[in-house]
């Protein structure tokens, strides 16, 4: 095993032992310690890194384990029979095991051009020359090899910069990230608008940490936000969508959408919901808040959730404002089909949803409408749909939400737990019941007077 002494940059790193914190093998993964054995093993550097070591250091069960090295994506393909190298603009390489996959990065160096001739040349430290910057500072490439050090500072939070070597089992800070998990404070290493112009995607990413982990935006790191937030223009709508779905299934969603409302960026992925419910009424906005503490309890209680529920929730007031217009515009039928197609593509615009989302979602919509039916045909027709229990689940959340809807979820709970006798006697009394009300609404015919 190389020891730490050898590691260039390890003078600049706050050494912690391992009797001063709490991160244990026993809870990290046999395929991430596999990674890590083997690659010293092999002659060169490799540390558990982000939020792994974070979680683990607050007593949380991390989702995946990410592995920094000095080994560059190709030494690392040739050592790992089952890696491979992914990206192009930050190149990465995922190493699997079954199911589970293990994230490996080559030491980053920091992007100034002049500096990063000057260290190759005085110091032959860096390996790669692959990095570019937009014209508003955003990176565009992230290929420049460097120290552990260096790593560090590239690296987004001072929470997500500690490193775990399995020399002694110690840990390495390079900028104060144990005293921030102690004070609870989500701090942006390095100048913080700098920071977000080389990718705005690390504001987002400041909301959820803080949301998740129950901390506090530290001053500087919370400050250039509002004003930077459109920044997030430059995004591409697919990434913007990835952040939306950790978002979703973070199991905090309630607490990232409150901040999301307080802050500019909010907009930047919701913004048809968060426009409509400035004018939506309590009904429709009660359904969104339930919808959002429903995905949060669901993940607490370890079930899966499905993103285009959620996604039918959140642009359900937006499509009943569109239907309301509609019907204000003198339209007898609105055409529903038209303003819920209406209401999927003003969403596109901000975030790239998957087409099994919106159909998934639409569908959502639609059943809604069969579900108010009451006929042999219509009942028949919309129990068998495949989206069924969707639709009812989300015809539950609006009464819940004060809907209006003549006890409908009732009459649909009790048809689904009726045996096939109990069914048919349901469909019958409600086909009886409208053909009584067509016979009332029909129209006499008129006096011949002469």
């Amino acid at each position: 095993m190389i020891h730490l002494e050898v590691l260039p940059g390890i003078e600049n790193a706050t050494l912690i032992d391992r009797d001063r914190h709490q991160v244990s093998r026993s809870n990290i993964s046999p395929n991430a310690l596999k990674v890590l054995y083997k690659l010293t093993a092999a002659g060169f550097h490799a540390y558990l890194v982000g939020g792994g070591v974070r979680d683990l250091l607050l007593g949380l069960q991390p989702k995946d384990f990410d592995i920094a090295s000095n080994a560059t994506p190709e030494e690392l393909r040739k050592l790992f029979r089952n890696a491979r190298i992914i990206g192009r603009r930050f190149k990465i390489v995922h190493i699997r095991y079954g199911r589970e996959i293990i994230e490996v990065t080559t030491f980053r160096a920091p992007h100034d051009a002049q500096n990063q001739i000057a260290d190759d040349i005085s110091r032959r430290k860096i390996r790669g020359l692959d990095s570019a910057h937009s014209s508003a500072g955003m990176i565009l490439r992230d290929n420049v090899y460097g120290d552990i050090d260096e790593d560090a500072l590239r690296r987004d939070f001072t929470v997500n910069a500690l490193y775990y070597t399995l020399d002694k089992f110690r840990l390495l800070d390079f900028t104060g990230g144990m005293d921030d998990l102690k004070r609870k404070k989500i701090r942006i290493i390095g100048d913080p608008v700098e920071r977000y112009r080389e990718d705005p995607v690390r504001m987002l990413r400041a909301i959820r940490f803080a949301a998740k982990l129950g901390f506090t935006l530290e001053r500087d790191t919370k400050a250039p936000i509002d004003e930077l937030a459109h920044l997030l223009e430059s995004i591409s709508p697919a990434r913007l969508f990835d952040e939306t779905l950790k978002i979703i299934t973070s199991g905090h969603v309630v607490k990232i959408f409150a901040l999301l409302r307080k802050f500019n960026v909010g907009k930047y992925l919701f913004g048809p919901t968060l426009t409509a419910l400035k004018t939506a009424g309590d009904t429709e906005r009660k359904l969104v808040d339930l919808a959002l503490h429903n995905t949060d309890k669901r993940l607490a209680e370890g079930k899966s959730v499905t993103p285009y529920f959620l996604f039918a929730a959140l642009l359900w007031p937006g499509l009943r404002q569109q239907l309301a217009a509609d019907r204000a515009s003198q339209n007898s039928c609105p055409n529903f089909q038209q303003a819920a197609n209406a209401s999927l593509r003003e969403q596109l615009d901000y975030t790239a949803i998957p087409k099994r989302f919106t159909i998934a979602a639409k569908e959502i919509w639609e059943l809604q409408l069969r579900i108010e039916k009451h006929n042999r045909r219509s009942i028949e027709s919309t129990f068998g749909h495949p989206r069924f229990r969707a639709a009812y689940d989300f015809l539950l959340l609006r009464e819940e939400a004060g809907e209006q809807l003549n006890s409908l979820g009732q009459w649909w709970t009790d048809f689904q737990i009726g045996d096939t006798k109990r069914r048919t006697e349901m469909i019958a009394a409600v086909s009886k019941s409208g053909a009584k009300r067509q016979r009332r609404r029909k129209r006499k015919p008129s006096s011949n007077t002469e």
